[in-house]
């Protein structure tokens, strides 16, 4: 009984969430001492933290590491954290992509953010994000989950006196605790039918759960999915994302629109695919009748966006990032019916999805310096002013509407139609294909609008209106340049060779 008490620990395993959370503390305190007109070094050490830990998964690549284990013999005892291939991806995905949010924040921080509360709040996050992956229990993964989460609310509501940045982060905390709500009261009927929380004895458990418990462990499994859904993002509970991001900081919109996105994939394909499979006839159908809604709510809504309204090129990828969680769903579903080979589908179109989706962003970025307002029209004739960034943009945009010269984003929409159709979801097939095609539209009317004459304003019309006077070249900072050059290279380099992304998520299934 005393063996059962003590842990094994592990330092090595668990050394990049770790790090990641000792850099932000560093810094909140480091912020009481620095004086105001260095504040810039706060940023450069969270970016610093961020890539050491990001390094420190290269000892871990072998993927065979366990540790917070119930006896020392990890092979015959449930264990808490594992750093399998599928938790190293993952952690890849959002130290990477809250690397990335680093660079673009740097000059927000010096200019608009409070460079403290900032970078804490930032780099705490991105250590929920990371340990997440590795959690192997439901008290780990949820509360891997809320330290992932509880940050972003004061994340995007920072910008002080701003009324629209208070109105998203309350709705973003209003959805996301009746979701995390709803995923503990789930956890607790589980815990209830099955006495354990490890993921793998829980799916050993629900096998043979006594016939009283039956209607207590189907409510259990059913109420941690539908509160995973929220932190997907999946109609019907997508309604916070299109404000959360406009009134959220550019660089936080597009931290949640990647990394916030990973961590609720990644916690609906655990308890799904390790926890739940004796329940796959009934998650199996549901996430494939979410994925159809998803996708095509997040398309058509993307499609009606007025290219002269306020904030429209926010509000296109945000509806963009619903319309792909719809994609995302669609391997996680087919799971279900054909063996949990599908699942590397899913990382191999994330991988694809943080690249392009945050190299996008950076454009964004790059253009809100000069037009706050970030208009769709406001790109019109962006190559004749900044022509890298203009076909940085447009290689971004083709890859998520899976169109050449984005290879990646072609390969992984057809990794992701093959795991419906091999799973037998024909219809999910077609309707996913319904969707591409509605994307296209939206995707290659911003692409051709880079490209156009620039308009010039008559004399008189004032910044914000609906034609603004055509501006000098701004001059970006090497932040957001840097950012747009690492997104493009990793792009290009993943569609020359589409294989290794393909090749890197199939190793990363459990």
């Amino acid at each position: 009984m005393t063996s059962q008490l003590v842990q094994s620990v592990d330092w090595l395993t668990i050394a990049p969430p770790v790090l990641t959370a000792a850099v932000a503390l560093a810094v909140l305190v480091a912020d009481l001492f620095v004086p105001p007109e260095r504040k810039r070094i706060l940023g450069w050490t969270a970016t610093g933290g961020l890539a050491a830990a990001l390094a420190l998964l290269v000892p871990l690549r072998a993927g065979d590491r366990s540790t917070f284990c119930l006896t020392p013999d990890t092979r015959v005892t449930a264990c808490s954290y594992t750093a399998d291939h599928f938790t190293l991806v993952i952690q890849l995905l959002v130290l990477g992509g809250a690397l990335l949010t680093a660079l673009l924040s740097l000059d927000e921080t010096r200019e608009k953010l409070p460079a403290g509360e900032y970078w804490f709040l930032l780099l705490s996050s991105a250590a929920g994000a990371a340990l997440l992956p590795a959690s192997r229990d439901l008290a780990t993964l949820v509360v891997a989950l809320e330290v992932a989460s509880l940050p972003a609310f004061a994340l995007v509501g920072l910008k002080r006196g701003d009324r629209m940045s208070g109105e998203a982060a309350l709705k973003f905390f209003l959805s996301s605790v009746t979701a995390t709500a709803v995923t503990l009261l789930g956890a607790s009927f589980v815990y209830a039918a099955t006495g354990t929380l490890h993921l793998t004895e829980i799916a050993q458990r629900l096998d043979d759960v006594p016939g009283q418990l039956q209607t207590l462990a189907e409510a259990g499994v059913a109420l941690t999915l539908v509160g995973f859904a929220f932190k997907t993002a999946a109609v019907p509970f997508h309604f916070w994302v299109p404000d959360t991001y406009v009134g959220a900081p550019l660089p936080v919109a597009a931290y949640l629109s990647v990394v916030g996105k990973a961590v609720g994939f990644t916690g609906l394909i655990l308890v799904t695919v390790v926890a739940f499979p004796s329940y796959a006839d009934v998650w199996g159908p549901a996430l494939a009748v979410l994925a159809a809604l998803t996708m095509t709510a997040g398309n058509v809504a993307a499609l009606r966006q007025l290219s002269t309204r306020a904030w429209s090129a926010v509000r296109l990828l945000a509806w963009s990032s619903v319309a792909q969680a719809g994609y995302l769903l669609v391997p996680v579903a087919a799971a279900a019916y054909s063996g949990n080979d599908q699942v590397g589908a899913t990382v191999a179109y994330a991988l694809m999805y943080a690249v392009v989706n945050l190299g996008a962003f950076a454009v964004v970025a790059l253009v809100a310096r000069v037009r706050p307002r970030n208009r769709i029209e406001d790109y019109r004739g962006l190559y004749a002013t900044h022509p890298a960034a203009a076909l940085a943009l447009a290689f971004f945009l083709l890859n998520l509407a899976g169109l050449p010269p984005g290879i990646i984003g072609l390969f992984a929409k057809v990794t992701v139609f093959s795991a419906a159709v091999d799973a037998g979801l024909g219809w999910l097939a077609v309707v996913m294909a319904l969707n591409v095609v509605i994307a296209l539209s939206y995707y290659l009317r911003w692409t051709a609008l880079l490209f156009r004459t620039p308009e010039e304003a008559p004399e008189g019309v004032r910044e914000g209106s609906v034609a603004p006077r055509h501006r000098t070249p701004h001059r970006p900072s090497v932040p957001v340049t840097l950012a747009i050059v690492l997104t493009a290279a990793a792009g290009a380099v993943l569609s020359g060779y589409p294989q290794f992304a393909l090749r890197f998520a199939a190793n990363s299934l459990f």
